[in-house]
């Protein structure tokens, strides 16, 4: 009893930090789908081409994707409230410099550092409310993190597209710059310190390592979405992308202090959880845009029309977590994992039935169903895969599930786009018709490694008694 008191306490002391923290978070998460439907506004304020255009949401993936591994370092290094600080400024600064760019280079330039702090924030928020709360609640703290990783990216494409035909594209620049500076005054008095310094020494080496490898491999993927696979820029990129990569695991499994155990993977209850976080992001995300791509390209909708769309799902998956997260502490993971596979399953299998003439309510009700099962893996999985870790382990962990789910969501975007189109040119016809069977086709074979992911859930440990 004067343990469950203790941690009460622990956490009372810590809530205005976890509000700070977890408000930073939002910021990070919001910037990271906020201006993909700005993207005409750039091409015709400075003239640009669409794959020019691009590198405003590539750049922010790339250079966040870069900072994440390092991430377990730099929160053994510093301080928490060093690390805040440090995260809320580059924002502060990117923002400020985005929104007074004269030239598009300078926009790029404020998006590469607003991903450097967010780079930082997603990590170390979620290694601060594993620090602060005790096992029991964990479920309960990832379950508020879930709810800002849910809820920022699917109000972002719709409330940025609908800002922008009210003012200019800049103002998102202002918004972004005001909220960081209310919430790095609030850390000036309320932020606090859970996380212990070892202060281990830097490997040059492993950044260098991990900069080019994930970064090339991020940079690879979200080119084979772009241009195709058969183009060098996407296949060599990812073959020493994969190349510098193995390097680096076999650099950091030599390293006395690494700056990514690697042996997180050892410990299987990490693992198993872990592969079914990165596949339910993998869909996610490949959904996210596939369907705008159904819906604009083969039934003719606005980009606010279908950003609407999809937004009841991404409502549902965000309300869902905190109530996943409870029921996390209070069953455990296995029938949470089963269940949310099995719904992912259903609407993979909804999806694949999509044609020229599908109503709004049943796209709509296909991506509700798709994302209530994404609910029953995110928190959960990612909850189960840090309890398995011992606290020491807990930066690393939080970096690797951070790293992975960046690199399965830019898998997933270039992987179901090229799958579509391949089966779409083998199939002929008219061009809509022919992109509705590569669609159709292309869920019936996620549905079919859905079955693999709900057999990978029964490994799942029951919660113990």
């Amino acid at each position: 009893m004067s343990s469950s008191v203790g941690d009460n306490h622990s956490i009372k002391q810590h809530l205005p930090a976890i509000i700070i923290m977890i408000s930073g978070a939002f910021i990070a998460v919001l910037n990271q789908t906020l201006f993909t439907t700005v993207l005409p506004e750039f091409m015709a304020d400075f003239h640009l081409t669409s794959s020019v255009a691009q590198w405003v949401t590539t750049i922010f993936m790339l250079v966040n994707g870069i900072m994440i591994p390092v991430t377990a370092y730099l929160s053994q290094r510093f301080s928490l409230r060093h690390l805040f600080f440090t995260a809320l400024t580059l924002f502060l600064f990117g923002s400020l410099l985005g929104m007074l760019a004269p030239q598009y280079i300078f926009i790029l330039v404020g998006r590469a550092i607003q991903a450097m702090g967010a780079g930082i924030l997603m990590p170390l928020t979620q290694t601060f409310l594993f620090l602060v709360f005790p096992l029991e609640k964990r479920g309960m703290a990832m379950g508020l993190f879930g709810l800002v990783i849910g809820f920022a990216p699917a109000i972002g494409p719709t409330a940025s597209g609908w800002f922008v035909n009210m003012f200019n594209w800049r103002y998102l620049f202002l918004i972004i710059l005001i909220i960081s500076i209310v919430v790095l005054v609030l850390g000036l008095f309320k932020m606090t310190n859970a996380t212990e310094l070892s202060k281990p020494s830097l490997d040059v080496l492993s950044v260098i390592l991990s900069t080019l490898g994930f970064g090339g491999l991020l940079f690879g993927f979200s080119s084979a979405g772009q241009y195709g696979w058969r183009n060098p820029l996407s296949y060599v990129t990812i073959i020493v992308a994969v190349i510098i990569l193995i390097a680096f695991v076999l650099r950091q499994l030599k390293l006395e202090t690494p700056m990514l155990e690697m042996r997180v993977f050892q410990h299987r209850s990490f693992t198993v959880p872990i592969a079914l976080v990165v596949l339910m992001f993998l869909i996610f995300i490949g959904t996210m845009t596939m369907l705008p791509i159904y819906m604009q390209s083969m039934r003719g909708m606005s980009p606010l029309q279908s950003g609407l769309t999809l937004l009841p799902g991404g409502l549902v998956m965000g309300l869902l977590a905190p109530i996943n997260g409870r029921l996390y502490d209070k069953m455990g993971g296995r029938i949470l994992a089963v269940a949310g596979m099995t719904f992912i399953f259903i609407g993979a299998v909804m999806i694949s039935f999509l044609n020229e003439t599908s109503p709004l309510w049943y796209i709509i009700l296909s991506f509700v169903i798709l994302t209530f099962g994404n609910s029953g893996i995110m928190v959960p999985m990612t909850t189960e895969a840090m309890n398995a870790l011992p606290k020491s382990l807990i930066p690393h962990g939080t970096a690797m599930n951070n790293t992975l789910r960046q690199i399965s969501a830019a898998i997933g975007t270039g992987l179901l786009v090229t799958v579509m189109s391949q089966l779409a040119m083998a199939h002929g016809g008219d061009p809509v018709m022919r992109n509705i069977f590569g669609l159709q086709w292309t869920y019936r074979i996620v549905a079919v490694i859905v079955i693999f992911g709900i057999i990978i859930a029964t490994r799942i440990s029951k919660k113990q008694a």
